[in-house]
């Protein structure tokens, strides 16, 4: 068999040579996006994690102020939600028992307490706007608190009418109330 170069084949070299070059941009602008991304998600991270921070921080100067067995970090220990939209509400225990050495279970217990006069809504039905830690036991060690606060998760649905809510925080300590707290959640 003979192979016989031919002069026309200037043009397969030329679409060769493109299609690298197609290929190599590609690359590139898929290697910066994907810096782009990870940079974004870093700095995203970077924020959350800073937020955290101020969280846990801010609930320490309530326990330094107050001296209180338990905290919300709230403004006015109350919140504005939206309909249609979620809202957390972080706390914080302390355990001040005397006595004893070993860590003691601390279990809370989240309800709706009161709501607006004149508002067409249950108790029961305000209790199911929490979707996240109504309930829950943590072990503390005297003289400490949680290491990290927990969130009340509250999702207020669409159909919810415009009302005031008072929901308790109750803690126990083998099976006696050991604190309670309060917050207020209104539904816009």
């Amino acid at each position: 068999m003979i192979f016989r170069i031919h002069p026309n084949r200037k043009g397969a070299i030329e679409l060769s040579i493109g299609t690298i070059v197609i290929i190599v941009l590609a690359m590139s602008m898929l290697i910066l996006g994907l810096v782009l991304v990870k940079s974004i998600f870093t700095g995203a991270k970077y924020n959350v994690d800073q937020i955290n921070d101020n969280v846990k921080a801010e609930i320490n100067k309530l326990f330094n102020e107050k001296g209180t067995k338990s905290v919300i970090y709230l403004p006015d220990n109350q919140a504005d939600i939206k309909k249609g939209e979620s809202y957390g509400v972080a706390f914080s225990i302390q355990n001040d028992l005397r006595g004893d050495s070993n860590p003691k279970d601390f279990r809370w217990n989240v309800k709706a307490s009161s709501i607006e006069k004149g508002c067409q809504l249950t108790l029961e039905k305000a209790d199911s706007y929490i979707i996240l830690n109504s309930d829950g036991v943590v072990p503390i060690n005297p003289g400490e608190r949680l290491s990290q606060p927990r969130i009340i998760s509250i999702e207020v649905p669409e159909e919810a009418p415009l009302c005031i809510i008072q929901y308790d925080l109750i803690i126990y300590v083998e099976n006696s109330v050991y604190d309670s707290n309060f917050f207020i959640i209104r539904i816009e």
